[in-house]
């Protein structure tokens, strides 16, 4: 019995350090995305109004990406795996800006965000768990 409980323990335990790797691969693939479209944005004639739409894409195929990925690893319980990396993902990038930017405001902008993380971290989950 108490080998039994061990084994979920460390197991339970090796699912967070999956989440964990999943958030910061998100990141990782956000950074680069972003950056690439600073450049893009930069040094063409690209209009400014595609920020906005350009951001949330780039966070869902990132959390997308990020949730499938490690709900690969994990095997079971897709769903919910991913959407907790969306939701963690979201919660850290909303926390972030908001320290270093306009303050702690919740407009329809912020949930429209957290409600895409949320959901492609919960179709990455099915998408990988299911292969």
């Amino acid at each position: 019995m108490k080998e039994i409980s061990e084994t979920r323990l460390v197991s339970e335990g090796n699912n967070v350090i999956k989440i964990f790797k999943g958030i910061v691969i998100s990141c990782i693939i956000t950074f680069a995305l972003l950056f690439i479209y600073a450049i893009v944005l930069t040094y063409t004639d690209l209009p400014e109004s595609t920020i906005s739409p350009v951001i949330v894409a780039i966070t869902g195929v990132s959390i997308l990406a990020g949730s499938s990925m490690t709900t690969s690893s994990i095997k079971k319980n897709g769903i919910l795996n991913g959407g907790i990396i969306g939701l963690i993902y979201i919660m850290l990038i909303y926390l972030s800006s908001s320290i270093l930017g306009s303050g702690f405001a919740l407009n329809l902008y912020s949930i429209i965000m957290m409600l895409i993380g949320i959901i492609a971290g919960m179709i990455g989950g099915i998408v990988r768990s299911k292969f």
